[in-house]
């Protein structure tokens, strides 16, 4: 059967790599990547490669070209073992979008504005047919911190949330001042992770300042202050989380935050 797409803007080009969603009626989730190979052809055809096991619903091609590969029904398998608020199955409940582009290991190229401008075209399309929360487009570093770091600190995700797509803040300013880092332990560390978690973010509330904090500092940082991407949560990135989460829909007319 000819697969039809979801997307007017994108051309079909199948993967076999994808189920059943699980536990969900529709996604409520976008997730972005980048595909972190030198050669975009075969970044795509890995993902069509019934050996990789991996896969996505669209595919972004740095001239704008969009292609999907996996009917936004069925469950792509893009995110890996992930969390978000709680949820372990983040494939079952997202669209997965790979971005081609090089990242990290090729130095961390920009994305051209065509690509942009197509990945925002494809999000607003998303978010509006399956009323998506802002808070809910994230990177794949956000749902699985330290095992994965796309789409990097250069992805515009304020050019996005200028667009309509995704939660955001401007930064708080890097100043000196109080800082915490790993192996420090105590309630302000608590109370760091405890707002981690609340946003969203896979962490224990255990006080102790461990490396699995650092990751999700890391990665809060990588997305929502990208000028310093370093894990010690200064005062900049503590009200940079401050003010993210009082914007929440959740906590608006409440005394929290």
């Amino acid at each position: 059967m000819k697969l039809i797409p979801d997307y007017a803007g994108a051309r079909v080009d199948p993967s076999p790599n994808h189920g059943e969603r699980v536990g969900v009626d529709a996604p409520d989730m976008i997730i972005l990547h980048y595909t972190g190979m030198p050669d975009h052809g075969q970044a795509l055809s890995w993902l069509k490669n019934i050996e990789s096991q991996v896969s996505s619903h669209y595919f972004v091609w740095p001239d704008g070209r969009i292609v999907q590969m996996v009917p936004e029904v069925r469950r792509a398998w893009h995110a890996g073992k992930s969390v978000w608020a709680g949820e372990t199955d983040i494939n079952s409940r997202s669209i997965g979008i790979e971005i081609a582009n090089a990242g990290h290991p090729g130095g961390l190229p920009a994305f051209p504005e065509e690509q942009i401008a197509a990945v925002i075209g494809l999000c607003r399309d998303l978010i509006e047919r399956w009323r998506i929360a802002p808070e809910r487009v994230l990177g794949h570093s956000d749902v699985a911190p330290r095992r994965k770091v796309d789409p990097g600190e250069n992805f515009p995700w304020e050019r996005l949330h200028r667009e309509g797509i995704g939660h955001w803040v401007e930064p708080g300013p890097i100043r000196s001042g109080r800082y915490f880092q790993r192996g420090e332990a105590g309630q302000p560390i608590e109370a760091l992770q405890g707002m981690l978690a609340l946003y969203g973010y896979g962490v224990e509330i255990t006080g102790d300042f461990c490396d699995r904090t650092e990751g999700v500092v890391e990665a809060f940082q990588r997305h929502f202050r990208p000028e310093r991407v370093d894990g010690i949560a200064d005062m900049s990135t503590i009200d940079t989380l401050h003010r993210l989460l009082a914007a929440l829909p959740r906590f608006q007319g409440s005394d929290e935050g």
